[in-house]
């Protein structure tokens, strides 16, 4: 199913997974989340992306744009596994794979089509 967010969907998810009151540093990369989430066709040869490309999409957006003054990674991750779960698709990853997925990404060892490979695989 294919699901498109938007920012006050952002803001939403940020009022729930991070417990303080913190306002977002940067709108800009909300914005660009939500726009490289619409993004038809993530690779030439692919036809539609799957829900697994969208989430990786925001998620890997988020971790490297940092919209927070902190706490962006958390963010990221609830963001993530949130809209997998609009979709109508879980994930279990297993223990500690969720954060060295972010540490991936953060280190630039993961893009996005690594991000969503990973998302992929952890789906039930």
């Amino acid at each position: 199913m294919t699901v498109h967010i938007d920012v006050p969907w952002l803001l939403d998810v940020q009022e729930q997974a991070v417990p303080e009151d913190l306002a977002v540093a940067d709108y800009s990369a909300l914005v660009a989340a939500v726009a490289r989430h619409r993004t038809r066709i993530p690779r030439p040869a692919t036809a539609d992306p799957d829900a697994a490309w969208k989430a990786a999409a925001l998620l890997h957006t988020l971790v490297r744009l940092e919209p927070l003054p902190y706490r962006n990674s958390l963010y990221a991750c609830q963001v993530a596994v949130a809209y997998m779960h609009v979709c109508g698709e879980g994930v279990d990853p297993p223990y500690g794979a969720l954060v060295d997925l972010v540490r991936d990404i953060q280190a630039r060892k993961a893009d996005v089509y690594q991000a969503a490979e990973r998302i992929r695989s952890w789906r039930i």
